[in-house]
């Protein structure tokens, strides 16, 4: 108990709180790793990283998109990577650390907020980690045809997904920027009834040939409010792989894909950007 009296006070005595564009942002150190530290934007978990160890991703969301990296190429290939929406550049440090030489785009609108990230939680200088601060989808449609072997939406502001980012005419967008063959992964929240959810998959269907959906079983049932992970592109996906790991993940988590995919969506239509609107608002109970 002492132990953890002390953490706790070390936490608060080291914790950096800065005004950002997006909210009030707190850097909190993690007890239990030297160099660690969470992003929090007015209390709400963005990201965690571990300076000494870029391949350690504690967020049950982070890790599952830390799978489709894994799987988007052969292993240690460097892949070239567009992130939209930067928080402390977790994954795009994730991508850098298990596929050196990889070029990778961060698109972070929160200007301030980068700012805070490069000062407390400097990259490698060795990572080929270009960060442009811009809106998402504007950064999206500055990449070249065809360049990404990837792309990762990882994008919120005030803990809800801009509206413009759900749309028919956005994944337009990442099919133009994606390779044949490659990768779109994106990180949606939802919650009971799963409207915004169902609608996403209905989107991604009406542009991608394959899809695949990895979330807790929990959230997939509607019984509460939670992170999925699309996983979306021209190519064949290697669902049997992704599937193992995401049972065998500390969370465990469930992959929905063909037949039953399309029967979660339950009549679901496409998104377009005339009838789109941001994610729901998490409830408050969810980040205590």
């Amino acid at each position: 108990m002492g132990r953890s009296r002390d953490n706790r006070r070390r936490a608060a005595a080291e914790a950096v709180v800065e005004a950002v564009e997006g909210g009030l942002a707190e850097l909190i150190p993690d007890p239990d790793r030297a160099r660690a530290w969470s992003l929090l934007i007015d209390g709400a978990p963005q990201s965690h990283v571990d300076l000494d160890d870029p391949a350690h991703l504690s967020f049950e969301y982070q890790r599952r998109i830390g799978h489709v990296i894994d799987l988007a190429a052969p292993p240690g290939k460097p892949v070239q990577a567009v992130h939209l929406g930067g928080g402390a550049l977790t994954l795009a440090r994730y991508t850098a650390a298990t596929r050196p030489r990889s070029t990778q785009q961060v698109v972070e609108r929160d200007t301030a907020l980068v700012q805070l990230v490069r000062r407390e939680l400097p990259l490698d200088p060795g990572a080929r980690i270009r960060v442009r601060s811009a809106d998402a989808r504007e950064g999206l449609a500055k990449v070249p045809d065809g360049w990404a072997d990837l792309i990762v939406a990882d994008v919120f502001s005030g803990a809800r997904t801009p509206a413009h980012l759900t749309s028919t005419e956005f994944l337009d967008e990442v099919r133009r920027a994606l390779r044949t063959g490659g990768v779109y992964t994106a990180n949606l929240a939802d919650g009971p009834p799963l409207a915004h959810l169902r609608a996403q998959i209905a989107t991604a269907a009406a542009r991608f040939a394959e899809l695949a959906l990895i979330a807790d079983p929990a959230v997939l049932r509607g019984k509460r409010f939670g992170n999925a992970i699309l996983v979306a592109s021209d190519s064949p996906l290697p669902l049997a792989e992704l599937t193992r790991r995401a049972a065998s993940d500390p969370h465990p988590a469930r992959l929905e894909h063909g037949a039953r995919l399309v029967d979660f969506t339950g009549g679901a239509t496409p998104v377009t950007d005339t009838s789109a609107v941001a994610s729901p608002a998490p409830p408050p109970s969810v980040f205590r």
